[in-house]
């Protein structure tokens, strides 16, 4: 049966114990503090349900996704009637690196900015030669988020990372496989097949010992995003009132060199 969630949707396998989370915002299913907040309430429900001892987050449409939609910057947060800041996306992602159970990215075209840091919340990502991933926050003027401080160097090591950050260059499918930033590399009408593949393995362990093993292995995982994503919130507010970031955005959406000024 499925569930949903706003843009977001979840089916469950009745034999292998899978489920399926879908988010519904093609065709670059950019998200908003609602859609996080969505998807993390799907994700908390599965959880809850024993018949889910796996799942895969997929997307609907050409792209994985593209990040946060900073066109409607409002919707990042929710704020009072005075003004004052209530709720910000970010406290949503956090509760992504919450959940028990084990994770699987199904990630075709496109998984940049914001989008990277989502499928760097699941535990394994399947890609094809097709995908491509960037850390892009610097070509727009802007500080990396959702977490990805702590993500990025965590799966490529702290070099590729930081090469990765400084320069936003778009990684490939073949190249995201040999650095570990995917974990799976297939051809793209096969992604999700094998997505599924992947948690379906998963889920065939007892899934006590698997929820235990993964609490072991993450440790403090969801408080280092925390202070991560605080970090990465308080840089971002400051500089999305540069200069450099208005061209950023400027010279992307005319799909030309930023001509940045450092001010």
């Amino acid at each position: 049966m499925e569930r949903v969630f706003g843009d977001v949707s979840v089916k469950v396998g009745s034999e292998d114990f899978v489920g399926f989370v879908e988010l519904h915002r093609p065709p670059n299913n950019h998200f908003d503090l609602t859609l996080i907040r969505s998807l993390a309430d799907a994700l908390d429900a599965l959880d809850a349900d024993s018949s889910c001892r796996a799942a895969v987050l997929c997307s609907e449409g050409k792209h994985f996704c593209g990040g946060a939609d900073f066109g409607n910057r409002e919707r990042l947060s929710d704020t009072t009637g005075g003004g004052r800041t209530v709720g910000h996306l970010y406290d949503e992602a956090v509760r992504l690196f919450s959940v028990k159970n084990p994770l699987v990215a199904a990630v075709q075209g496109a998984a940049i900015g914001g989008g990277l840091g989502l499928a760097l919340a699941c535990d394994f990502r399947v890609a094809s030669p097709d995908s491509r991933f960037s850390a892009n926050f610097a070509r727009l003027g802007f500080h990396q988020g959702f977490g990805l401080s702590v993500t990025l160097p965590e799966a490529v090591g702290k070099q590729r990372a930081l090469e990765m950050l400084y320069t936003g260059r778009r990684v490939s499918g073949e190249e995201a496989f040999r650095i570990g930033l995917c974990d799976r590399l297939v051809p793209s009408e096969r992604i999700r097949e094998e997505a599924h593949a992947v948690a379906a393995e998963i889920a065939a362990s007892a899934p006590l010992a698997v929820r235990s093993i993964r609490e072991t292995m993450r440790g403090d995982l969801p408080a280092r995003i925390r202070a991560a994503t605080d970090r990465e919130r308080a840089e971002q507010e400051r500089l999305y009132l540069t200069e450099d970031f208005k061209e950023g955005v400027r010279s992307t959406a005319e799909r030309r060199p930023g001509k940045f000024m450092g001010r």
